[in-house]
């Protein structure tokens, strides 16, 4: 299959209006993993209604168009996407409760060459529903490893955040469980890669894997507790690359290093079978 870029450029993600209550913030939090220990003070604000606060990381399934790549119209091997890139601004703390509109659009491509490739750009604007106000803004790199070759632009991408040689100045530890996909995609991604063991078994893995959203909203979980006290209201921006699946019921190990008083640098993985699976990433806060 290949790409027509003109095409691609000016086809139309649906946009998505949505209402959502604390149920749904409450429901996304436990499929990070959240409330696994009852005891945690510092958790629990997150499962119970009575004193809620929302996830920053919510804001990746606030407006989320689903997984408009396997549309025909898009022209791609749908089959053979993944997850390369993600990163999330908010601009202001996420509401309990409210009606946003999501609005995305392919902002660019990257040819990498017959065989190799190809890189999808995508951004999301989260807007409230009723003021048009930006909350948070959704930056995605899709990998089409069956789409290079298409006489498109090679672009140089940008390097990619280096980790430190130093050791962490702090690390956490966080677990799943085995049914943490099976909570999340509850938030709206149902790809059955995440549920069905012969969809993750035709794609390679030998069980159904954690969404890369997922691991990415439990290590934003992890920054937050070492970062910025678990408030919520703290964190501006996040971001990194994927670069191996997880398996519901590890625990994940996030690195941290500091860059200053409201940055920093992390990696996340996977100690047990001695993997990386979020890497190069960044974390801000407010100074």
């Amino acid at each position: 299959m290949t790409i027509d870029p003109e095409r691609l450029l000016a086809a139309r993600i649906p946009e998505v209006e949505q209402r959502y209550g604390w149920r749904d913030c409450v429901l996304y939090s436990l499929g990070l993993g959240i409330g696994l220990d009852p005891m945690d003070e510092a958790d629990l604000p997150f499962v119970d209604e009575t004193r809620l606060k929302v996830h920053p990381s919510m804001a990746n399934v606030l407006g989320y168009p689903g997984f408009w790549m396997r549309e025909p119209a898009f022209g791609l091997d749908w089959v053979k996407t993944v997850h390369g890139e993600h990163a999330i601004r908010l601009h202001r703390p996420l509401p309990a409760d409210g009606q946003v509109r999501g609005v995305s659009r392919i902002v660019d491509l990257a040819d990498k060459g017959e065989g190799r490739g190809a890189l999808i750009f995508v951004e999301r604007e989260i807007r409230d529903a009723a003021s048009s106000e930006l909350l948070a803004t959704v930056n995605q790199t899709v990998f089409c490893r069956g789409d290079g070759g298409f006489n498109g632009p090679k672009k140089t991408q940008p390097a990619p955040r280096a980790i430190p040689e130093r050791a962490p100045d702090t690390v956490i530890s966080l677990p799943t469980s085995t049914q943490t996909a099976l909570v999340y995609r509850l938030s709206g991604d149902f790809n059955p890669l995440h549920a069905n063991p012969a969809a993750a078994r035709a794609a390679g893995f030998e069980r159904p894997i954690l969404h890369g959203l997922a691991t990415f909203g439990i290590s934003c979980h992890g920054l937050m507790k070492r970062l910025c006290d678990s408030d919520p209201t703290a964190v501006r921006a996040m971001g990194g690359r994927f670069s191996a699946p997880v398996y519901p019921g590890e625990t994940l190990c996030v690195e941290i290093w500091h860059e200053g008083a409201a940055k920093a640098t992390f990696r996340t993985t996977v100690p047990a079978r001695g993997v990386v699976v979020m890497n190069n990433g960044h974390f801000e806060v407010a100074a």
